[in-house]
């Protein structure tokens, strides 16, 4: 049986304290949302920027959050200046967007969002129970691949949508409060294990192109 919007955002608080705000959205239309959080103007600009997946930044109440994941069911953002951090999931009826203060973890809040989307819903569990959490089919420029490769020797031109979400990545990286921003960010924090996926990131671009 669902769990009504609002029970369903209550229980998810009392799980994690650092939640202090959330919005449900069936449709178009917010059908609950927290006394403390009005982003009735932004609801439509963030749910289409959350749709085209190609956004870096997303602004909500006046707040400039850098985009840290965006898939399709689900959404995690941070401000890179300490004032908190937006994480959101979603299934075919219903869209759950929430606000943590600066001393939450939107990462690790994420699967408890997403759960709760599940618990709201009329059509059962939203992901097939033989599928683990975030496993996702590989896409390449907007089709779903089962990872298939192409047989060797065959030349295609690139797609026209993955060059474009490259020339996203690299205005990303130019823009200071994009990648530069993170690596700062994390620096500050003197986060271990960001740090040192970091380091072998690098090593692996240094190893690609050779230099």
């Amino acid at each position: 049986m669902p769990v009504d919007p609002a029970t369903a955002v209550y229980n998810l608080m009392q799980s994690d304290p650092n939640i202090i705000a959330a919005v449900v959205i069936k449709g178009k239309d917010i059908i609950y949302t927290t006394d403390n959080w009005d982003i009735s103007g932004d609801v439509d600009r963030v749910v289409s920027s959350w749709t085209g997946q190609n956004a870096q930044f997303l602004m909500v109440s006046g707040v400039k959050y850098s985009v840290l994941q965006m898939e399709t069911e689900r959404l995690v953002a941070i401000s890179l200046k300490g004032e908190g951090s937006i994480c959101a999931a979603k299934d075919e009826e219903h869209k759950l967007i929430c606000y943590l203060q600066p001393d939450g973890d939107a990462r690790g809040a994420i699967m408890d969002v997403q759960r709760t989307v599940g618990f709201m819903s009329t059509q059962g569990p939203y992901m097939d129970a033989g599928v683990q959490m975030g496993q996702q089919t590989t896409q390449m420029g907007g089709t779903a691949s089962a990872g298939v490769t192409a047989p060797a020797g065959t030349v295609s031109n690139v797609d026209p949508q993955l060059k474009g979400e490259i020339q996203s990545f690299l205005d990303w990286i130019k823009d200071t409060e994009g990648l530069a921003g993170y690596i700062n960010y994390y620096l500050q924090q003197n986060n271990i294990q960001i740090i040192s996926e970091l380091s072998k990131i690098y090593n692996e671009l240094r190893q690609i192109f050779g230099v």
